[in-house]
Parts: structure tokens; C-alpha cells; sequence
């Protein structure tokens, strides 16, 4: 059975915004968007990654929830920058496979960064 997790997500900024996957262009806004992400024990591994194209917390919902289904994700945090490269910090239990990690982003609609 999965686990299932509660990822509290939090944006900031003047009025709601649709982004650009679900509104033309001009809608889109910056917004700031962030989830806690918490070592669960001293064992857990901390990774960050840069991920171009999201503009909303509607685009962070959508990484969140692919990146979250990847094994041994216990929590992540992301700090949008809609205009820019977001950076997403995970917590696993072990370190995650880059080609696991780029192929979430992707299948979420976004590109991972080299880095």
C-alpha cells in the first residue's frame, strides 16, 4: 500500500494568477511558492535540483506530486522562481537516481537543470 504524504504549500503575492500550462502568458504572474522539506533522521540525504518552466503553485503541485511518487522521497521543499530557475530540495532515504529525478520533472510538464 502507498504511502500517502501531505505536502502544505504556500504562495505568495496580489491576487490569484493562473500560470502559463493553464492560462495564455499574460496571465501568469511571480509568485513565491514553498513546501517544507524536514529530515525525517540523521540518515536521510538532502539533494537539490534547478527546474526551468514553472511559473505558479499550480506547477509546483505538479512536481510535488511527480517527484514525491519516486522512491524513498520523504519530503521536498521548492522555492519557485517563476521568472527564473526554481530550486527544489528533496529528503530521501537514500540518494535518488539523476535519470529517476529528470524523468519526474519531465513527465510534470518541466526541465531539470544541469547543474
Amino acid at each position: 500500500m502507498a504511502e500517502n504524504r501531505m505536502i502544505e504549500l504556500t504562495a505568495t503575492g496580489g491576487a490569484a494568477h493562473a500560470c502559463s500550462c493553464c492560462a495564455p502568458a499574460s496571465a501568469a504572474a511571480d509568485h513565491s511558492a514553498a513546501a517544507e522539506a524536514t529530515p525525517q533522521n540523521s540518515a536521510d540525504v538532502t539533494s537539490s535540483y534547478g527546474v526551468r518552466g514553472m511559473t505558479c503553485s499550480h506547477c509546483v503541485t505538479s512536481v510535488t506530486e511527480e517527484l514525491s511518487e519516486l522512491n524513498g522521497v520523504n519530503s521536498l521543499a521548492v522555492d519557485l522562481q517563476a521568472d527564473g530557475v526554481s530550486r527544489v530540495t528533496v529528503v530521501s532515504a537514500a540518494p535518488l537516481e539523476s535519470a529517476a529525478v529528470a524523468a519526474a520533472v519531465s513527465e510534470a510538464g518541466y526541465q531539470l537543470v544541469a547543474e
